[in-house]
């Protein structure tokens, strides 16, 4: 099941999200990936080489940052974030959460929400990534190359089923197709345990992982729903990679 925010916003804004199935790890694996992650994420964009712990405001985050990565740091904002019942024992099958943001004002700034450790059939691992709304930081990350790089970082690093980036309006748009958990964005990651991408129609362009995946691209230009041509390209590539067996949910259980 993919992260929604609590409130959706109105404009066309932009995601990436990277998902994986069942796999216990303690709170020093996943600070290890996401020391990783983030030493991956620093050469993709100068907006994503500053990252800082949570705190009340992003005034204050700023004299708390988690670059450049600390491991043992990271794995006590892990353990911190263990889920548990209100009043109750730990509840280790589900994982590890930890939310940060990069210090960015406003809608220029972009956010990320780590799940990790988790190896319950009702709960994914993920690591969704919220996107500058607007302005240069937008501009320069919601287009290709760079976009392809942060979902590419995130496939690797965490070791990923499925990643995408896309907006949350198409998102909504394939309400059904989303809640099974694996759909195709504008750009998708799909890993080689899920099998060989199969030849697709241009303009998307198919490229290897580090030996662990394909990334598709669907289109060169921003991929937007309010143009009939890139529903019907995505639509089209959905069908033919349903059919090659790769879009399985991530996760077996009910969704």
């Amino acid at each position: 099941m993919v992260t929604t925010p609590e409130d959706a916003p109105n404009a066309e804004t932009y995601y990436a999200g990277a998902y994986w199935g069942p796999r216990k790890e303690s709170p020093e694996d996943c600070a290890l990936r996401t020391a990783n992650f983030l030493s991956l994420l620093a050469e993709c964009d100068p907006l994503l080489a500053h990252w800082y712990k949570p705190t009340k405001s992003r005034k204050d985050a700023q004299k708390y940052p988690l670059m450049p990565p600390d491991v043992p740091t990271l794995a006590e904002q892990f353990r911190r974030g263990v889920n548990r019942e209100r009043g109750g024992p730990v509840i280790e099958q589900l994982g590890f959460s930890f939310w940060f943001g990069n210090g960015g004002a406003g809608a220029d700034g972009a956010d990320l929400r780590l799940t990790c450790g988790s190896y319950s059939e009702a709960v994914p691992n993920s690591c969704v990534m919220t996107l500058p709304k607007h302005g240069a930081n937008a501009e320069r990350i919601i287009a290709a190359p760079v976009l392809p790089r942060v979902v590419s970082c995130m496939a690797s690093a965490w070791d990923a089923d499925w990643a995408l980036a896309t907006s949350w309006d198409h998102r909504e748009k394939l309400s059904d197709e989303a809640r099974t958990g694996t759909f195709v964005g504008w750009v998708t990651y799909l890993s080689l345990r899920r099998g060989t991408v199969p030849p697709l129609p241009a303009p998307v362009r198919i490229q290897q992982v580090e030996g662990k995946g394909t990334l598709v691209v669907l289109t060169p230009e921003r991929f937007t729903v309010t143009n009939p041509e890139h529903l019907a390209l995505a639509k089209r590539v959905r069908e033919l990679l349903s059919r090659a067996g790769l879009l399985p949910p991530v996760l077996d259980g009910p969704a």
